[in-house]
């Protein structure tokens, strides 16, 4: 999407992040799905202008949306229902119940993973819409990819809220295997770039990472006082 559009403004000014030191990964960028969450109205736009994308295409758009583990849950479902197409869940091995068909072992800028999906969600023929929060160096997305297009279906497109180009992860989604998928369209609503210094929201200096239950309301009103 173009990155002075106001409604990627608008998601770009909805989507904090955290510095290394208040992160789960030892990233310099941490952004926080939970400012789209946790605001209906951005929330809302944002699974809007992934329906009207896929509505769009009519009769050759997808017939199945499959979400990665765990944020691409967080997109997929609202979207599937709307275009009523079935939703799939891409997770983590040991995760789902019944047979399943393991991507094999990949690699992310964070661990070496093996995602899985239940026999029988997406067959032959079927158009699969990829769907994440984030697209990084691109090895979760390629897992799925490998995964849809062993299976017989064809990747749609890939798709996610946001960006971060100087990983060049939609590049490495195109070079791979020789080209093979460098035909398949990957969108993205916000580059990292355009999410402000400003987002910021590390608390001060000694806040603790994790605080009891009993503390939150205490702890809480501090970071609030400090940062006013």
């Amino acid at each position: 999407m173009d990155q002075n559009d106001a409604a990627t403004r608008a998601i770009a000014a909805a989507l904090p992040w955290y510095g290394p030191e208040y992160s789960p990964h030892d990233v310099p960028s941490f952004y926080d799905v939970s400012g789209i969450t946790e605001n209906p109205e951005v929330f809302r736009a944002v699974t809007e202008l992934f329906v009207a994308r896929y509505r769009a295409q009519g009769e050759a758009g997808p017939t199945h949306i499959a979400g990665f583990d765990a944020r691409g849950f967080l997109f997929g479902p609202s979207i599937a229902m709307a275009l009523n197409v079935p939703f799939v869940m891409i997770r983590k091995a040991g995760k789902l119940p019944g047979v399943l068909v393991s991507s094999g072992t990949y690699v992310t800028e964070y661990s070496t993973d093996e995602t899985v999906m239940r026999l029988g969600s997406v067959k032959a023929g079927d158009r699969v819409v990829l769907i994440d929060d984030l697209i990084a160096t691109g090895g979760t997305a390629l897992a799925g990819f490998n995964l849809v297009d062993q299976l017989g279906a064809r990747v749609h497109e890939f798709a996610a809220m946001v960006s971060l180009p100087f990983l060049d992860g939609v590049k490495k989604i195109h070079e791979y295997a020789d080209g093979k998928f460098k035909d398949v369209p990957c969108f993205t609503m916000v580059d990292d770039s355009t999410i402000g210094p400003e987002m910021c929201r590390n608390p001060p200096a000694g806040t603790p990472r994790v605080v009891a239950a009993g503390d939150a309301a205490r702890v809480l009103a501090e970071i609030e006082a400090a940062t006013a």
